[in-house]
């Protein structure tokens, strides 16, 4: 891999993300995924099932365009109750784990008010950098 994690002197470690990321090569940027499956239909309205979906989404979208989970740089998560997801992090972390593996880009969180799906509880960016050769 070719993305070195920033990490400036004397901060203490980022846990589940990391503070920077640099990278080279071919950029894919996603839109904002949401928790509903290919055919734009949810299947849960439970936070995790549908942060386990966009993240499947995340996946299947870098798959399209040639990346892998571990050629992310970039997350960015909207959700609609902060709250539920500070509440959920065990459990999202396992998700995160089986979805993307222990590959932990640059992520941020924002809480919205409401999402353009009414259903939708969270959404994600994705930005992945797949190395030159």
């Amino acid at each position: 891999m070719s993305h070195d994690f920033l990490q400036p002197k004397g901060w203490k470690p980022a846990v589940g993300y990391s503070n920077g990321v640099a990278a080279q090569g071919r950029m894919i940027f996603t839109g904002g995924l949401i928790g509903w499956n290919g055919d734009c239909e949810f299947e849960s309205d439970d936070f995790l099932g549908q942060a386990a979906q966009a993240l499947r989404n995340v996946v299947a979208v870098l798959e399209a365009g040639g990346a892998r989970p571990d050629h992310l740089v970039r997350l960015t998560w909207y959700v609609t109750d902060k709250r539920e997801y500070l509440a959920s992090l065990k459990a999202l972390g396992a998700i995160y784990k089986e979805v993307i593996g222990r590959h932990y880009p640059a992520m941020a969180l924002v809480q919205v008010v409401a999402l353009v799906e009414d259903r939708a509880r969270v959404e994600i960016e994705a930005t992945a950098v797949i190395p030159q050769d």
